[in-house]
């Protein structure tokens, strides 16, 4: 079916809902959302306690999924799966025409030791090359920030080619997906805000490099 539409290997392909239907590895909403966000001109993100999908490494991503399946959350086939889906997720950025992609990641995003020192080592590394990317930008929102931090939870703003937005919100069982703009503008404005606070790109650069080097 998905070569006949000619749709395969897609975000939202036969093959990967029925995988979805199937495994049931993924949240709420989220197969749907990632439709989306595969077309989406801007991609604004915030994350907290892990790196984001878009911009883990592969041997980063595979960490995150084997201890879902230590903690017997999931199968090591759904792990597989959920490996695999980043890995079709980052072939959006490359794209002919690649969208603008905002990130914020809160601090314990990347203090939190994800795998052996090399898997972390060079998951930084990835962060801060891809910060150096013309349609990219990387804020690091630091502990400090305190109460003036605006989410408590991750958060992802879609911008589509004819200027709709859309949003996508997850706790540790459940996520969102918002089309309606009354929702999702109040959510832009706070992103904006958030970023206002955040550390600019260059310190979260500089803060990063630190890390690497294993300076507080």
């Amino acid at each position: 079916m998905d070569r006949a539409f000619g749709i395969e290997g897609a975000a939202d392909s036969f093959e990967r809902e029925y995988r979805e239907i199937r495994h049931g590895s993924l949240l709420e909403g989220f197969p749907e959302f990632v439709g989306y966000e595969g077309r989406a001109v801007e991609i604004r993100l915030y994350e907290v306690g892990v790196i984001p999908g878009l911009l883990q490494t592969m041997e980063y991503a595979a960490v995150v999924a084997d201890s879902e399946v230590k903690r017997g959350a999931i199968t090591t086939e759904q792990a597989q799966e959920r490996v695999a889906l980043v890995a079709e997720r980052q072939s959006a950025l490359v794209r002919p025409h690649p969208p603008l992609v905002l990130v914020v990641l809160d601090e314990s995003c990347i203090r939190r030791p994800v795998g052996e020192p090399a898997v972390m080592d060079a998951q930084l590394a990835r962060l801060v090359e891809f910060a150096e990317l013309p349609n990219t930008m990387v804020q690091v929102a630091p502990f400090e920030m305190g109460t003036r931090r605006p989410f408590n939870l991750p958060i992802t703003v879609l911008t589509m080619a004819d200027r709709s937005l859309m949003s996508y919100a997850k706790s540790a069982q459940r996520g969102h997906l918002e089309r309606d703009s009354k929702f999702v503008l109040p959510m832009l404005t706070a992103y904006h805000q958030l970023q206002a606070e955040a550390l600019s790109q260059k310190e979260s650069v500089a803060m990063i490099n630190q890390l690497r080097k294993g300076t507080p």
